[in-house]
């Protein structure tokens, strides 16, 4: 049987748990960017204590959709209402499946009442590019797919540069740059602004929960725009710290924000048979890896909706349809979904953990600082006694809060204060390439408020990250 699409590779793995659990992809990998510009510890505190600059241009897909059906092609996609999205505005793009599993997210960006750019994990870009090829949409898309995880030298061009900057300090070199203070701008909202002899849009934003403002243009300008920002960071005297792909992802346990739910595009008939025939063999959905604690013979078990990862204001409910509206509406008040916390690692558990490592014998799943994530989608169970009460999802070691830190779901019973246990480490027949032979462990966790970082749940403009 020739493999040519993710059906044909689920077919011959046998089922979806088995192809995603022991895949041989090796670690989920940030392109082209070093891992460390100083050290990772010094890039974490910068975006709590002065300025940092992310460098996002190379580890997302962009997707442009253009054309008279834009907007109602979009509208009937994603889950988000577009009755007050104007010009020069974004939002947080959430699509699902008919019944109503989250298939990924993008931050998607009106640009003209016909054009819209969508900006994130290629999950999103995948499906909605599938949307256009079985629809009768008027519209034009172009996809610019992220670097490659390993370019082994080959030249690496994107059709955009993208940079953020944040932190307390980031107004002043946001000024300097400008020629004069920048345009009030608010959250989730795009302006121009100067940076030296060139106009960029920039949106308000903050990864860490920090002020920030986020900066895109053509690609040839990257190195006089990157250059620029470092001379007016040095020029005002602030220490701007540039953050390599190390700490880049950590900053999400202190924010609140799940990357990296799995796609729930596994099952379902019609529509979702179809895709997986539509996708091809070397697609994310196809290549990822499952890793965690949680091994289940049914792989919905490992999917999410919006309600659970704090989406569900999101919801356009007074759109005619789109896609997963049935579903979602027999799901909103369901006892059966999760909430999104956030689980504060005990230090004694995980020095334990580390110390096996030093010790003869078959050690611990190793903790790798500071992202001890090894698969594509995390998975590790939540014990309350000898009861599961929820998923670990996404984990990151914080030097500001000086805590191990995992963002995922719980029973709503769960309240923020109770200490559980999360199962650390793979059954002994994972054959995947990013673990090594190790036995499993007990961590003590502590339930603990979304967001995490004091700064982000407290000041934090109004969003997902609040209302949620």
């Amino acid at each position: 049987m020739a493999i040519q699409s993710l059906s044909s590779v689920i077919a011959a793995a046998g089922n979806p748990v088995d192809l995603l659990r022991n895949s041989q992809s090796g670690i989920y990998v940030y392109p082209v960017v070093a891992p460390e510009y100083s050290n990772w510890r010094s890039e974490q505190q910068a975006w709590r204590d002065t300025a940092v600059l992310f460098d996002q241009t190379h580890h997302m897909d962009e997707l442009i959709v253009e054309g008279p059906d834009a907007e109602a092609f979009l509208a009937y996609v994603g889950i988000n209402g577009f009755k007050n999205f104007d010009l020069n505005k974004a939002k947080h793009f959430v699509p699902v499946t008919p019944a109503g599993h989250v298939i990924g997210d993008m931050i998607i960006f009106r640009e003209r009442d016909d054009k819209f750019v969508l900006v994130g994990r290629q999950p999103t870009a995948n499906w909605t590019k599938f949307q256009a090829a079985i629809g009768k949409w008027n519209v034009r898309l172009f996809h610019d797919p992220r670097s490659d995880s390993r370019p082994d030298g080959e030249r690496v061009l994107r059709t955009h540069y993208r940079f953020q900057i944040q932190g307390p300090d980031a107004n002043k070199i946001f000024d300097e740059i400008n020629g004069g203070p920048v345009p009030d701008i608010k959250f989730f909202n795009v302006d121009w602004i100067n940076i030296g002899s060139k106009k960029v849009q920039a949106l308000r934003h903050g990864m860490a929960g920090a002020p920030g403002l986020e900066i895109w243009g053509p690609y040839k300008d990257r190195d006089y725009i990157l250059s620029t920002i470092l001379e007016a960071a040095k020029k005002v005297g602030v220490d701007l710290r540039r953050v390599g792909s190390r700490a880049y992802s950590t900053n999400t346990v202190e924010s609140g924000w799940i990357p990296s739910p799995l796609p729930g595009i596994y099952t379902g008939d019609g529509m979702m048979a179809e895709y997986r025939d539509w996708l091809g063999a070397d697609a994310y959905e196809a290549v990822g890896s499952v890793g965690g604690s949680y091994v289940t013979d049914n792989i919905e078990d490992y999917y999410t909706n919006p309600f659970e990862l704090g989406y569900g204001f999101y919801i356009g409910w007074k759109k005619d349809d789109f896609i997963g509206k049935e579903a979602l509406t027999k799901l909103k008040d369901s006892p059966s979904n999760r909430k999104k916390v956030t689980f504060e690692w005990n230090p004694e558990d995980v020095m334990k953990v580390i110390a096996s490592n030093f010790e003869e014998g078959v050690p611990c799943k190793w903790i790798d600082f500071p992202q001890p994530n090894y698969a594509s989608s995390s998975t590790d169970m939540v014990m309350q006694g000898d009861k599961m009460v929820g998923m670990s999802m996404f984990n990151g070691y914080s030097f500001n809060e000086r805590r191990c830190l995992s963002l995922g779901v719980v029973s709503q019973d769960v309240q923020v204060g109770d200490v559980l246990t999360l199962k650390w480490g793979e059954p002994d027949d994972t054959q995947k390439t990013s673990t090594e032979k190790h036995r499993q462990a007990d961590i003590r966790v502590r339930v603990s408020d979304t967001p995490y970082a004091k700064e982000a749940r407290e000041n934090y403009a109004d969003s997902w990250r609040t209302k949620g």
